[in-house]
Order: structure tokens, then sequence, then C-alpha cells
């Protein structure tokens, strides 16, 4: 015997998941976090290849987004993410995803929690994990989503049509300050970082400090041990002094090593999420990066090759760039980003019922 739960699994960005509605799951969070690892893992709950289940192997295709109807009077619907923790047979919720929001709104529209416009149609998603708001606008022609288009992301394969969001409240989100430690740049093990959230807690290094280029393969970062012994001793250090407590077991801060640009960027990285080599950038991540870039004496303010004038910034990763528009605000001696904007493009993929292990 087994249990039928409806679903979809779609695109969003550069990653991939499980979508439900709420209305399907148990709302007692150890109930449904036992029926989430079921269908991204069945019977084999830490199982790295996750074959029993529809995940993916990867932190990138282990993710899962969970809709309903906002409650909150100032959007449309409520979006928690869930990071299932490949090998450890646990679900984290400290952080969210970018790139799976881009998914949100498609989800909904094709599970009929909103009506779609003729053209396009634009929601405010709140994000339940972080309390922040995001405007997603996407095409609609008809009343039903086009999938099909020319915007182009990179790390992920062909065009789509463009899916635009616009991120609000972003400063803060998690740690509930911009600067979490209340300095541009602290030293953690003799090395000088900058611990930023602007959407998803992340501590900026420069390459150049651990002997790289900061231009390696991801494969040739997850191969160097003692690199990645050094990331993580900052890591675990750096949690209590974000806000955090102890991180050993959550993918928060994202490590982020930087370098100057080498393909007409501003910046160039390699992103850790928390202990692998991301094969792009997280969309957050991104925006936290791309803020650090602002702030005067930051790391990164110290290695970008900026035109200030200029809040369109570029940001290099191992697989192509990720573009941010800002709108920001100089208030006296402080900075503050009202708005994120940012094209990612998503894909329905399936649709039907996951069948749990009873």
């Amino acid at each position: 015997m087994q249990t039928a739960i409806p679903y979809m699994q779609l695109r969003g960005g550069s990653s991939k998941g499980l979508f439900f509605n709420a209305a399907d799951l148990p709302a007692n969070e150890e109930e449904r976090n036992k029926i989430i690892l079921a269908a991204m893992e069945g019977n084999g709950a830490g199982d790295l290849r996750q074959i029993d289940g529809l995940g993916g192997a990867t932190s990138l295709t282990s993710k899962v987004a969970i809709i309903s109807k906002s409650t909150n009077p100032a959007a449309d619907l409520d979006y928690l993410f869930l990071q299932v923790v490949i090998g450890k047979g646990q679900i984290s919720t400290t952080q969210t995803c970018g790139n799976i929001l881009a998914a949100v709104v498609p989800f909904a529209i094709e599970a009929g929690m909103i009506a779609a416009g003729d053209a396009t149609t634009a929601a405010k998603v709140k994000i339940v994990n972080t309390g922040g708001i995001c405007e997603v606008t996407v095409q609609t022609p008809g009343g039903v989503v086009n999938y099909a288009g020319n915007a182009k992301v990179d790390g992920v394969p062909g065009t789509a049509a463009p899916v635009l969001c616009n991120y609000l409240e972003t400063q803060g989100s998690t740690c509930g300050a911009l600067l979490p430690t209340s300095n541009v740049k602290d030293i953690i093990d003799g090395i000088e970082v900058t611990c930023i959230d602007n959407g998803m807690p992340s501590v900026i290094l420069n390459a150049a400090d651990f002997n790289i280029t900061g231009y390696e393969t991801p494969e040739a970062l997850n191969n160097n041990a003692t690199l990645k012994k050094k990331i993580e001793s900052i890591r675990l250090q750096a949690g209590p002094l974000m806000k955090l407590g102890n991180v050993t077991d959550k993918t928060i801060p994202k490590m982020c090593l930087i370098a100057p640009p080498a393909n007409g960027g501003v910046l160039n990285t390699r992103t850790f999420i928390p202990h692998v080599c991301h094969e792009a950038i997280g969309v957050l991540g991104a925006v936290s990066v791309a803020a650090a870039i602002f702030i005067t004496g930051s790391v990164a303010n110290e290695v970008a090759a900026l035109q200030t004038t200029n809040h369109l910034v570029s940001i290099e990763h191992p697989t192509g760039e990720f573009s941010i528009q800002f709108e920001i605000n100089y208030r006296e001696d402080s900075i503050v980003f009202e708005k994120a904007g940012v094209i990612r493009t998503a894909r329905l993929l399936s649709k039907g019922f996951v069948y749990i292990p009873v």
C-alpha cells in the first residue's frame, strides 16, 4: 500500500523541485517533513543517491516548495521553501531559494490557486522562510502560462519565457541586519571577511587570501580538502557572529570566494552551499554578494570593478553570469537596497501523484 499525494515538478532558474499545495500536506511540521523525505528519498532516508524517490541527488535538485494562498494582505501567495539535506535525511527551512521562487506563480496558476491574466500575470509572493516579499510577473497569453521564449539563464540549457522577480525588503531578512556583525569587515582565522544578509546570509572572502585564483573549476575546489577545511572553520565561527547560532547542521551562511572579474562582469565568484561548490550562484546569494559591492570598505568593494553610477551588476560564476538591477537609496551614512530585480525562467516538468511508502 502507498499513499498518493498531488504534486508538480518545475524547474525554476537553475534549480528544480517538487511543488505542493499546502492543503494537500499535514499541518504538523514533523508529519509533513516525513512525507517530503519519503517523496524525495522513498525508503532510503539519508541515501546520497535518492534512488527510491524523486530527488536528483544534488542540492540543486533536492528542493521543495509548499504554496498556499496568503493570509498576509500585502501578498497573494505564501511560499515555504524546504531544502532536503542530502545524505542526512534532514530538511532545512533556515534559508530560501530564489530560483525555485521563479516557478511559484506558474505553479499557482497551473494549480488553479490564482487566475491568469490575458497577457501577463503578476503576484506578490511572501517568502515564509524570511518574511520577505517578491513581486513576480510571468507571461500568460490567453490566460495560459507561456514557458517558451528567448530569455537565457546561465546554467540552464536553451531559452525560455522570462520571469521577472523584484525582491523587496531583503535587508537583514534572516539575520536582522544588512551587516549582522555590525562591521563592514571582520577577521576570522586571520582572514578578512564581510558578513552580509541582503536576502541570503553570506560570508564573502577574497580567494587570494587562500592562495588560489578564484577561477578554479568547482570540481577542483571540491577536491581541495585543505581549502574546504579552512572555509568551514570560518563558517562555523561566522554563524554566531551573524546571529545564526550554531550552524554546524545548517545550510547557511553561504561562503563566497571572490576574485576580480574575468569576463566583463563586476565580480567573479565561487560559492559553497555550504560544503559543495555551486556550479553557478544562487539568486539571493548573488543579490547579497552584489549588495556588498556598494558598501565602501567591504571585501567585495575592494575587489570589484564597479561603475558606481550604475546599479546594474553582473556577477560572474562558473557557468556564466548573473545580473541584478538594484534600486538604492543613500541616506546620510547608510545605504538602503529598496528593490533587487532579476530575470529567471521556469518550466513545468511533470504533474500527477507522488507515491509515499506506508
